[in-house]
């Protein structure tokens, strides 16, 4: 099977492209051809540049011409778009498929449905634009804080609900969790299309048996994140937390009493600091995708204290796999943390359990079957379409 993956990078290095750059690997080691044909936002760099940018983001003609070039070049089976926003958009679809090849998205977030991409909106979970006007998100300048820009997204999901991009040019959605494909669903994606496929994860190998020590926070630091609660939850904490990462609210978190900030770690310091806490906390406070870190934790035998919201909600099993708390509550996260912290054999007996989770749900190979699976289900689909086209 020859693939080509499609995949707009950001800026700053996030979950996403490390997933696109696995899930590449992963494709060639079972066998399948695959090309990536990569975009970055860094080519986005004077005002000229973005105002342009924002005006083509329905349509995208420059992005979509590198694809369709690249499409007539490799001839792939499966064309399967990662983020496409801004320089590609969804248009992309349309115009591969006319060339032949089945279509495949993955969604990662929720940029669809929702300008700022994630439902959510001034600190809590927001679905108005789910199933109503996405120009409802203009006045509220959900992308970024700019209702400029806001109206640039908003116009480019209106275009595309209305042209009936999603319902008719694209052959199969992977959605990451189940949470995630019933928001879907709502937003008017044809059911029998999404498929629930979480992202792998290569594994790191059996756990470390020795002692573990501390609370870690490992991501962007952004309101998103809930790291302002984690401020709040660790200023009364009998020991500080770790916080790794890099973004926004840095500056915010400078000083903060209960908080050792690490920066930005290179990715195996980071794997090791996951595989020797005691817990890793993420007290997000929007639906989240499939964060991987999640992964990465129950791959090292961590247990997991986090928001009882969205996906989130279904990836720990509470008392089991880690903790669930009330999203936007430091008492309840700074309770949590306390109780891993102090019961070591607890928190050790939620990380076997984490690490099970993984074995089953999580690995490279099983995720890859799965994709595979989804690929071909596509391309039966499509057959078949022909088939009665004839």
């Amino acid at each position: 099977m020859r693939v080509l993956i499609v995949h707009n990078h950001y800026q700053i290095r996030g979950g996403e492209d490390a997933v696109v750059e696995h899930e590449a690997a992963a494709l060639a080691e079972a066998g399948c051809t695959v090309e990536t044909l990569a975009f970055h936002n860094d080519d986005i760099r004077t005002p000229i540049d973005r105002l342009r940018t924002a005006f083509e983001a329905p349509h995208a003609p420059r992005g979509i011409a590198r694809v369709v070039e690249a499409v007539r070049r490799f001839r792939p089976d499966v064309v399967h778009a990662h983020n496409t926003f801004p320089l590609i958009s969804p248009a992309v679809h349309g115009a591969v498929r006319a060339l032949g090849p089945v279509t495949v998205q993955t969604l990662h977030n929720f940029r669809l449905a929702c300008a700022g991409a994630m439902l959510m909106r001034d600190g809590a979970p927001c679905e108005t634009c789910l199933t109503g006007s996405s120009y409802a998100a203009v006045r509220h300048g959900c992308y970024r804080g700019s209702r400029l820009g806001t109206l640039a997204v908003a116009r480019m999901i209106d275009r595309h609900r209305r042209t009936g991009t999603w319902t008719r040019d694209v052959d199969a959605f992977v959605a990451l969790t189940e949470f995630a494909r019933g928001r879907f669903v709502a937003a008017g994606l044809p059911a029998h299309r999404i498929f629930v496929k979480p992202n792998g994860l290569p594994d790191p190998g059996q756990p470390d048996a020795g002692p573990r020590d501390g609370i870690l926070f490992a991501g962007r630091l952004s309101p998103e994140k809930g790291v302002e609660i984690l401020k709040q939850a660790a200023a009364r904490l009998a020991a500080p937390v770790d916080v790794a990462g890099e973004g926004p609210l840095r500056e915010r978190l400078e000083g903060a009493p209960g908080l050792t900030l690490l920066g930005a770690l290179p990715r195996g310091a980071m794997r090791t600091r996951i595989g020797r806490a005691a817990a890793l906390v993420v007290p997000s406070l929007w639906y989240e995708g499939l964060p991987m870190v999640v992964a990465e934790a129950f791959a090292a035998g961590t247990p997991v204290i986090a928001s009882r919201i969205g996906a989130l909600a279904h990836l720990v099993e509470d008392g089991v796999t880690g903790l669930l708390v009330a999203p936007g509550d430091p008492a309840a996260l700074a309770e949590a943390i306390e109780r891993l912290r102090g019961r070591p054999e607890e928190a050790r007996r939620m990380g076997a359990a984490a690490r099970a989770a993984y074995l089953r749900d999580w690995t490279e190979e099983a995720t890859t079957a799965a994709l595979l699976t989804i690929y071909r289900k596509a391309l039966a689909a499509r057959q078949r379409d022909r088939r009665v086209s004839a």
